[in-house]
């Protein structure tokens, strides 16, 4: 019998929460990410638990043991129990009675092979014994995990006819965890594409950018070409955009960049600030998110060190990202290495300073200030008495 290892088992606020919802042992079981990634030795971050408790009693058994309970979902089953250690998902199982791609209603069951069949990967179909860890397997996703296969329980074609947001899924956990590609997963995709339409973008976004987020999707995104999704979720995508985003990736690995799903996307698109606000209000992104794919969309400027180009752009956290898009090769290790951990410093004159230096109020004192400020820009932000020379250099010229 094949047992997870995972801290979280061990929390105590998770045992005292499972000892109020199953004290006789039967009920409950974790399920589904938790219990994958505990058998790959990664230690998750949300933990899910399924149980033939229904959402009502669920709610009363928390409440009974002093435990805040939240009915995040239901109609679909799904309590959330807050918790010291973090919250906890409690869902109730389920099947599908009708389905039509983006909605599903679902019936409660008691049955453990029934719920899991209404999911997506075999891999994400495990159950976990709270108790003894043991793992329960009813469509052989221990031996596809060590295969790192992704496959979809039963007929690939069906699951994504129960939800079309599976095509997506299919490739962001491909990226994550696929070795090996499954023919049949490949072939569906393909064939039920133009599905993806009838998705909202919001959910689309989520998915798109969790995909773009993985440590590796290049070989998934080119796996996408094949199978015709680009040009249904992202028609807009240049015609070397998956070019574009395998050399964003070598570029993020020479100076030891942070994963940047947002930039990732950006690399996809032609440098065009205006198509790719459109895309990202298409998708519905947030407005610092539109902000920051505008400027990635922007050309790099010529001329100046990163440090100079930083000073005329604003907000300063886009620079960075921005160089390592768009930056010509010959300056992004030194250009990189030059903004990380430093400020734009603040310019320390204001219009009283340049009126005491004899310019009269008014927009003379303005165009006067900008001059100095470009100039102390192109020199590198000298210190305070270069400034002054500058200054004073700048008001005797507009004199």
């Amino acid at each position: 019998m094949t047992r997870i290892a995972a801290a979280w088992s061990q929390r105590e606020d998770l045992k005292a929460m499972l000892a109020a919802l199953d004290p006789d042992g039967g009920q409950c079981r974790y399920v589904g990410g938790a219990v994958r990634d505990a058998l790959l030795g990664i230690e998750a971050t949300d933990i899910d638990i399924a149980t033939r408790l229904l959402p009502e009693e669920v709610i009363a058994r928390l409440e009974q043991a002093g435990l805040r309970a939240v009915p995040t979902g239901l109609a679909h089953g799904t309590v959330t129990a807050v918790l010291p250690g973090g919250p906890v998902e409690i869902t109730t199982l389920r099947r599908d009675v009708t389905t039509d791609g983006r909605h599903a209603e679902v019936a409660f069951t008691d049955d453990w092979r029934e719920d899991a069949a209404r999911r997506d990967f075999t891999i994400n179909a495990l159950f976990a014994d709270p108790a003894t860890l043991d793992v329960t397997d009813f469509f052989n996703g221990l031996a596809d995990l060590e295969a790192r296969l992704v496959r979809f329980i039963g007929d690939a074609g069906e699951r994504i006819l129960e939800d079309h947001l599976r095509i997506l899924r299919y490739f962001r956990f491909h990226a994550r965890f696929g070795g090996a590609v499954d023919a049949d997963a490949m072939a569906a995709c393909t064939r039920h594409a133009q599905r993806l339409k009838a998705l909202s973008r919001e959910r689309i976004a989520r998915e798109l950018l969790l995909l773009l987020g993985s440590a590796d999707p290049l070989r998934s995104v080119r796996l996408m070409e094949q199978c015709g999704i680009w040009p249904v979720i992202l028609p807009e995508m240049a015609q070397d955009g998956l070019d574009r985003l395998a050399d964003l990736l070598s570029r993020e690995q020479t100076v030891g960049a942070e994963r940047n799903a947002l930039l990732r996307l950006a690399a996809l698109l032609p440098e065009d600030p205006l198509l790719s606000d459109t895309v990202a209000a298409r998708l519905r992104l947030s407005k610092a998110q539109r902000l920051a794919m505008a400027r990635y969309a922007t050309p790099w400027p010529a001329g100046g060190t990163a440090r100079q180009i930083a000073a005329q752009v604003q907000p300063e956290d886009l620079i960075a990202p921005w160089l390592l898009l768009r930056a010509p090769e010959t300056l992004l290790q030194g250009g990189w290495q030059s903004l990380q951990g430093w400020q734009v410093p603040a310019f320390p004159l204001g219009g009283r300073d340049i009126i005491a230096l004899g310019i009269n109020a008014g927009p003379d004192v303005a165009r006067a200030l900008g001059e100095i400020r470009r100039r102390w820009i192109a020199e590198d932000f000298p210190d305070s008495a270069r400034l002054g020379e500058i200054a004073s250099e700048v008001v005797v010229q507009a004199g």
